[in-house]
């Protein structure tokens, strides 16, 4: 019989195992690689998704309570009284809120100061709300006339505004000539002196500017000794007292009687 190349492979096969019809025996196949489990591959992630989240939320936060903390302190701003000049109204020691947004102004003309040949335009200031008013009391910068200390913040009470004449007479205060009656925030019998700002102990209150002074008439530095105050020094009103708690309240404005004459 003639050899074929099927016929020798067949051959030798059964060279190598002759009983051909013994059952083969079948090795296990390997166990299959485990499937992806995403639940767990999902579960890795989770925890760096969730540290960035929560860095994410305390950036958020820091710059909200900045944001709210700089808004705050442009509208308020937390005073401590030092010394006795308002007393009986206000005393050493005690913290009040002051408002800085009632009084707040701009100039109109100051971009247009910035254009060439514009630059001694005079100013236009508009306040949005109102301007201090006889009777607030206010908290300002004290201006560098104030020998005692100035640059320091002081607090007093607004007797005239711009245009006014406040005269000291006979202990008693006139403001455009007539008599004003501080009975609802001074002792009865309080003698208000002059102290020299001006040899005449009247002034005409200009452009700009209030005379104030405090409640304490004997003990105050104020517009008696260094003149009228600007506007642009005066920081904002006396709004709410906080400190200590019973004094907690808003700090009330009087409302002048109608004026006396002399």
């Amino acid at each position: 019989m003639s050899s074929t190349p099927l016929r020798d492979r067949l051959e030798q096969a059964a060279q190598h195992d002759p009983n051909p019809l013994k059952p083969t025996r079948l090795e296990p196949a390997p166990p299959p690689e485990e499937p992806l489990d995403l639940e767990e591959a999902a579960a890795e992630t989770v925890p760096q998704r969730r540290g960035w989240s929560v860095v994410k939320e305390i950036i958020e936060t820091v710059v909200f309570v900045l944001l709210v903390f700089f808004i705050v302190r442009g509208l308020l701003q937390n005073f401590r009284i030092e010394g006795s000049s308002m007393f009986p109204t206000m005393h050493d020691q005690q913290y009040i809120l002051v408002n800085k947004a009632l009084y707040m102004h701009f100039d109109l003309n100051a971009p247009l100061r910035l254009l060439p040949g514009r630059g001694d335009l005079e100013q236009n200031v508009v306040y949005p709300f109102r301007k201090p008013q006889q009777g607030d009391i206010v908290v300002f910068l004290a201006p560098e006339s104030a020998h005692d200390e100035p640059n320091k913040d002081y607090i007093k009470r607004v007797i005239g505004i711009e245009g006014d004449k406040v005269t000291l007479l006979d202990g008693q205060v006139y403001v455009n000539d007539q008599l004003l009656d501080e009975s609802e925030y001074l002792d009865a019998g309080t003698q208000t002196s002059c102290k020299g700002y001006a040899s005449t102990c009247s002034v005409d209150i200009p452009a700009g500017h209030v005379f104030v002074m405090g409640d304490n008439r004997n003990n105050s530095s104020d517009s008696r000794e260094w003149g009228p105050l600007p506007l642009d020094n005066v920081i904002g009103k006396a709004w709410l007292s906080y400190w200590p708690k019973e004094d907690w309240g808003v700090v009330q404005t009087p409302s002048y009687a109608a004026p006396t004459g002399q």
